[in-house]
């Protein structure tokens, strides 16, 4: 009997108690707690622009948060005010949407081809490319607005796929060379499928880049209509008193949101090819 008991009193002294949640999922709990931080200070201004946008103006010119009226007005006045919005809207699809097409295809041809096909003076290119990145390319001037608009991130477009190809293995490429495919057939069907999230984060970046790119636009166009929604916002203001607070942040809340609806369904593929593309660069 006692040594039963000496038994059980050693075997319950050396089991040490178990973990509770919060210490097991401590370090998850505070890394979560620092992005959900920083997600509220980057929504926060988001949410107020909207919730102004929605006011009277007897509650614009009140501190408090929630309107006591809410009026929606202000978009209707936004139309009514900025005839060419419609235009401007369409400009800057089109304009964006090619800026988009064009650096895509010019960075996964560029890319493919410095990391699989490695023709004489990549390195030179690579070093071009790099270098390019530290100059002004907003003060290059053109007839149009796309061309200009795929310099902007064109250098870094391809320095990114460089760095995705670089991650598909050279044994999968000289497979498929031994089996006949050339190099467009390889790139269309093997090489591209195995680097998509590159392409969406290059397709986001010069998407946010060109749709709210406001200097060149600006300064390459003097009229109204063939102008950009960047540059229309920046023209909603004064006239005494006609552009009121809530009315501005229409304006804001119509020109930011195609944008955050574009990032919103990519966003998860964003930052897994924006990982896989900073791997090797």
């Amino acid at each position: 009997m006692t040594i039963a008991l000496e038994t059980i009193h050693q075997s319950s002294a050396g089991t040490k108690p178990a973990p509770g949640w919060f210490r097991e999922n401590r370090s998850a709990i505070v890394r979560h707690g620092v992005i959900n931080f920083f997600m509220l200070i980057i929504l926060a201004p988001l949410v107020w622009v909207l919730m102004m946008s929605i006011k009277s103006r007897s509650d614009a010119m009140r501190s408090d948060f929630w309107p006591r009226r809410f009026d929606f007005t202000h978009y209707r006045y936004v139309f009514d005010k900025i005839d060419t919005f419609p235009i401007n809207l369409l400009n800057s699809i089109y304009v964006t949407s090619g800026t988009v097409l064009i650096t895509t295809v010019c960075a996964v041809l560029a890319g493919y081809a410095l990391v699989h096909m490695k023709p004489k003076g990549g390195g030179l290119v690579v070093a071009t490319l790099l270098i390019s990145l530290y100059f002004p390319v907003r003060v290059v001037s053109t007839s149009g607005l796309i061309l200009p608009y795929v310099t902007l991130n064109l250098a870094i477009s391809v320095l990114i796929m460089r760095s995705v190809f670089q991650l598909v293995p050279h044994e999968v490429v000289e497979a498929a060379k031994v089996d006949g495919a050339g190099p467009w057939r390889t790139l269309w069907e093997i090489v591209l499928p195995m680097a998509r999230n590159g392409l969406v984060v290059i397709f986001i970046v010069n998407f946010v880049t060109a749709w709210g790119e406001f200097l060149l636009c600006s300064t390459l166009t003097n009229d109204q209509i063939v102008r950009t929604m960047p540059v229309v916002l920046a023209g909603a203001q004064g006239g005494l008193g006609q552009w009121s607070w809530p009315a501005l942040a229409a304006v804001y809340v119509l020109v930011v949101t195609p944008g955050i609806i574009a990032f919103t369904f990519a966003q998860k593929l964003f930052f897994k090819g924006l990982a896989e593309g900073v791997v090797k660069g």
